[in-house]
């Protein structure tokens, strides 16, 4: 009998729209590196990013968070450093 997959989701309020948006553009590539026990979904609204999680192991989602996580606190610190975007569309 297989285990429930496990789930987890995130939101992350910016701002503004554009700096959530921006956020997701930058994070959506990054797919993960193994198939099929794990899959993350990117989706931005108004000024939420919202990230949800499935995985088939709670080893496997925990590594997933962890570095969604600090690829997160890095583009967070880059927008900081260089400031709000000039235009909120």
């Amino acid at each position: 009998m297989a285990l429930p997959a496990l789930h987890f989701s995130l939101r992350v309020p910016f701002p503004c729209h554009r700096e959530a948006q921006i956020a997701h553009d930058t994070l959506c590539p990054d797919a993960e590196p193994r198939k099929g026990g794990v899959s993350k979904t990117l989706t931005v609204a108004d000024n939420i990013l919202q990230v949800h999680w499935q995985a088939d192991e709670a080893r496997i989602l925990r590594v997933s968070i962890s570095s969604f996580l600090e690829h997160l606190s890095l583009v967070i610190q880059t927008m900081d450093r260089f400031g709000p975007p000039t235009e909120d569309t």
